[in-house]
């Protein structure tokens, strides 16, 4: 009999189908493969080109006036949003996402644009440029030294919920993928 942990009087109890996983049979939470977290998914250039489109990215905010609400924005703001949206999406469906085709692509492609141009198209929130930057650049970072081959929009909250999930990404994907048909 497959128990659940122990609840609040230390006694196993049994897992109830349909109550305790969804319909598909698997359970709820984070779907987590134990070589994810150990094993690097890029190599060498993979990890070069994004620490070094990283540093590209957060020179104008290092090098600039320190603005406040654009790191917090950056470093707090955006990972916390997609950490929730991705968080609430695991809990209806745990499948990984594997967005790496073109709709992917032109998405986070469009995403970033949309924040990054607001000085010219929205004035009043010339704030989320440099947020975007420094949100890109730093996940960047963090997706280089985890080693992780997405994209790095979900790099944070990949890490925070243990997760794999794939989004495109313009930049990098061709990178991983030369150097993966190298290494064989």
């Amino acid at each position: 009999m497959k128990t659940n942990w122990p609840d609040a009087t230390t006694r196993p109890r049994p897992i109830r189908p349909g109550l305790d996983s969804p319909p598909g049979g698997r359970p709820y939470g984070p779907v987590v493969d134990q070589e994810t977290r150990i094993r690097r998914r890029i190599g060498p250039a993979g990890t070069i080109a994004r620490v070094a489109v990283g540093a590209v990215f957060l020179a104008p905010a290092l090098g600039g006036v320190f603005a406040p609400s654009e790191w917090v924005l950056g470093l707090v703001g955006y990972p916390f949003l997609l950490l929730a949206w991705q968080w609430i999406r695991t809990r209806r469906d745990p499948s990984p996402i594997n967005a790496t085709g073109p709709v992917g692509f032109a998405l986070n492609l469009a995403g970033f644009l949309a924040l990054y141009l607001t000085p010219i198209y929205l004035p009043a929130l010339t704030v989320t440029s440099d947020s975007a930057l420094i949100f890109y650049g730093s996940s960047m970072l963090m997706a280089a030294a985890r080693g992780y081959r997405g994209c790095e929009l979900l790099a944070v909250s990949n890490l925070l919920l243990g997760r794999d999930d794939q989004i495109g990404c313009v930049i990098f994907s061709p990178v991983d993928h030369l150097e993966r048909r190298l290494r064989r």
